[in-house]
């Protein structure tokens, strides 16, 4: 498995688990966040390993069309990058601006 995927679907999950069934946000949690096999899903559940795969990976394509529809994690990412460089910009051109800096925390508070 590809870290990458993993913590893109991690990051997914996040934001759209209420949108799935229980079964689909349990399947995604215990092998994308618990990092379980296939195979001890399958066990847990009681289905075959094809079943558990299947699942998950219509699962996956349901997250990203969400994802493609909604862009709540994406949109997330360039707040964060675009607060990232305020917060450079404000400590460099006005370092003793507390009120900028407070306003700047408050934000990424509420991004938390």
């Amino acid at each position: 498995m590809e870290i990458e995927k993993t913590n893109r679907m991690n990051a997914l999950f996040e934001f759209y688990s209420t949108l799935l069934t229980e079964k689909q946000m349990n399947y995604m949690e215990m092998y994308y966040a618990d990092d379980f096999s296939l195979g001890e899903i399958a066990e847990e559940y009681e289905v075959s390993r094809q079943a558990v795969y299947d699942n998950i990976k219509r699962t996956g394509k349901i997250l990203e069309e969400y994802e493609k529809k909604l862009h709540l994690f994406s949109d997330y990412v360039v707040r964060g990058e675009l607060l990232d460089a305020l917060k450079g910009y404000v400590n460099e051109t006005y370092p003793k601006d507390t009120t900028l800096a407070n306003y700047i925390e408050q934000i990424q508070e509420v991004e938390e």
